[in-house]
């Protein structure tokens, strides 16, 4: 059986559950900086992400996806280490391999993602652009890569030439878009028409990724989940985005007594709001109802999250094990040997 094959198969037979979203988790774990957000912990902490890949495998993800996000020339450049650009792509790719391999059945996938340098008017960023992710796909599929994970791209033509590139390397490819507040593409293309195109370039998993919390992804998802006959990916935010605020980009929070430095909730700033994990696996049923078999959690995202997915759409993880048991709580619970009169204080306490 191909890769190709396998994941479709997979996706063809039911949910195939991805985690995303290392770099905030990372972050608040204290082995990266906000801000810079570049994946160095690769190798600098190798076990700090290796345990991370476990964790979220544990809790259900059938994809380990190589911590490579912002690992490309560009951003090495920016923080004067471009030196180190290989030396960390395959150290996180073989990270990944080893945490995929350990666990039958689960994928490794290379990951590319918005270079946040493309331009539509200029055709050197843009070849620029394309040579940074062949670079980067070549290093995937050398490492043994099951797929390659496409993400994050808030430029439809960016979005396109990922596709190209990735596709060029015979393996299946996942392709989700990130649409910014404007409710198109940043280059003035449609949302929908982006995805329909990806899907004409043989995108086994068009979607939507990262920067929209469930409330304002699910509305243009269920137009691409009608539009496209491919397989459709969904992997939102775990905050409470709104019509007004439909990013974490512009959420505001007024209730905070004191404000980040930089005078915006993003990135630093967003704990106050987050979904609880029941929004995320409510999110993750109607998005299974409306025929969405790849679905995850991006930045934001713990384990918890990804096993409250995975439940969510019928499946049971390792980490199950340790899913809720009120029956045991020594306030909220029925357990007969739960004394009653602390019970009684569940109510007013």
């Amino acid at each position: 059986m191909t890769a190709t094959n396998a994941l479709t198969q997979r996706l063809d037979a039911g949910p195939v559950i991805c985690a995303e979203g290392f770099l905030f988790e990372l972050e608040k774990r204290g082995y990266l900086s906000a801000g810079e957000f570049v994946p160095e912990v690769a190798l600098e902490f190798p076990d700090a992400l290796r345990s991370l890949h476990v964790d979220f495998q544990r809790a259900g993800s059938d994809i380990v996806e190589a911590f490579t996000y912002n690992g490309h020339r560009e951003k090495m450049r920016v923080i004067g280490k471009e030196d180190l650009l290989e030396p960390l792509n395959r150290a996180a790719l073989q990270i990944a391999r080893s945490v995929a391999d350990a666990k039958p059945g689960n994928f490794m996938a290379g990951n590319i993602s918005n270079s946040n340098i493309w331009d539509p008017a200029d055709e050197s960023k843009q070849a620029e652009v394309r040579d940074m992710f062949a670079e980067m796909v070549a290093w995937a599929v050398e490492e043994g890569a099951d797929l390659i994970i496409g993400e994050t791209f808030y430029f439809a033509g960016e979005a396109i030439a990922a596709a190209e590139v990735a596709k060029a390397s015979g393996l299946p490819v996942v392709l989700t878009l990130a649409p910014m507040g404007f409710q198109e593409m940043a280059d003035g293309v449609g949302i929908v028409e982006t995805a329909q195109r990806l899907e004409q370039l043989g995108v086994d998993v068009v979607g939507l990724n990262c920067f929209r919390g469930p409330a304002t992804m699910l509305p243009w998802l269920k137009e691409i989940r009608a539009t496209v006959s491919c397989h459709v990916g969904a992997l939102p935010i775990p905050y409470r985005t709104t019509e007004t605020e439909p990013t974490f980009f512009n959420l505001s929070d007024p209730r905070a007594e004191v404000a980040s430095p930089h005078g915006r909730t993003f990135p630093t700033a967003l704990d106050p709001l987050q979904t609880n994990r029941y929004e995320i696996g409510a999110f993750a049923k109607e998005a299974l109802d409306l025929g969405v078999n790849y679905i995850g959690v991006c930045c934001g995202a713990t384990p918890m999250h990804i096993r409250e997915v995975a439940e969510a759409v019928g499946l049971t993880t390792d980490a199950s094990r340790f899913s809720e048991n009120m029956a045991n709580h020594f306030m909220y619970g029925s357990n007969e040997r739960l004394a009653d009169n602390v019970v009684a204080l569940g109510d007013t306490a």
